[in-house]
């Protein structure tokens, strides 16, 4: 890797594409869980919680004689913050997100989409979509895709993110948001998750609670989709995308701009069929 100091710009040979990325200019993607104050609670989990470690005669706060902060964590990634989960969010089989999420940079595409009302897209789900629901379609995200960087460069990671409304605010700063009882959030179509496995989409990241309606019946149709699971099917050797990873809960501010991107997923190692996550953006572009 040669770096030009002037340009601030890491020259890469991907797929024989030769491309300059800005390594020092990463865009984080996560949502802070914060304990105290306003928190983002969806599903109607209960409040994430902090409280001090207690062993014995050792109570974990300095402010009350402690030699050390020690604190004792309680939230679920699904319902809390960003999140990356793995085809184990639906097997019987435990599948570890973290060991699937790959250690390498993704190019990745950002591409931005204004939910449509399911009664007027013309796309649907299993179950079917109430007339009202908010739908991600097939058709929103052609119209966002953008022009190839390089021929030869193939794509593997997409991050959607929605245009809020008054039904849906999932695109606000992350600590404007408390809770998501007031309105079904959009999810994806079944059209518009078969569309990105067509395109070769691995791994996706999404500024929504799910990529399905939050109250479906458990069919959970476009995580089936994008996982190659069949409808019903527990079994991870029915899988036929196992090594995917599928990004929630994620903020996109409105300062990133659409297109062409390197994508990092970063992780903590917590076993779990989804592990809190960070994923970061770094600019790219072809000389």
């Amino acid at each position: 890797m040669a770096r030009n100091e002037r340009a601030q710009w890491a020259r890469l040979d991907l797929d024989g594409v030769t491309v300059l990325a800005d390594l020092a200019a990463g865009a984080s993607l996560a949502r802070p869980l914060e304990f105290h104050g306003p928190q983002l609670r969806c599903f109607g989990a209960a409040a994430a919680q902090i409280v001090p470690l207690v062993v014995g005669g050792f109570n974990g706060r300095v402010s009350q004689g402690a030699s050390c902060n020690a604190s004792v964590l309680t939230f679920a990634p699904h319902a809390h913050t960003t999140h990356t989960e793995a085809v184990g969010h639906l097997t019987i089989e435990r599948v570890d997100a973290w060991r699937i999420i790959p250690q390498r940079l993704l190019v990745a595409v950002l591409l931005t989409v204004q939910p449509q009302r399911a009664a007027d897209s013309g796309e649907g789900s299993v179950p079917l979509p109430a007339p009202d629901d908010l739908l991600i379609t097939a058709a929103a995200i052609a119209r966002a895709w953008p022009a190839p960087l390089a021929a030869r460069l193939s794509v593997r990671a997409a991050v959607i993110r929605t245009v809020p409304n008054e039904r849906h605010r999932f695109s606000d700063p992350p600590d404007a948001a408390a809770s998501t009882a007031q309105a079904p959030p959009p999810f994806l179509s079944r059209e518009a998750m078969r569309s990105l496995v067509e395109r070769g989409i691995e791994h996706l990241v999404l500024d929504v609670p799910s990529a399905d309606r939050a109250s479906d019946g458990g069919a959970l149709t476009a995580h089936r989709i994008f996982f190659g699971l069949p409808p019903q099917s527990t079994q991870l050797a029915a899988s036929t995308r196992a090594e995917c990873t599928l990004t929630e809960l994620a903020y996109v501010a409105d300062t990133i701009a659409d297109g062409w991107y390197l994508l990092s997923l970063q992780a903590p190692a917590i076993a779990g069929d989804a592990v809190p996550s960070r994923p970061v953006l770094y600019p790219l572009r072809v000389p």
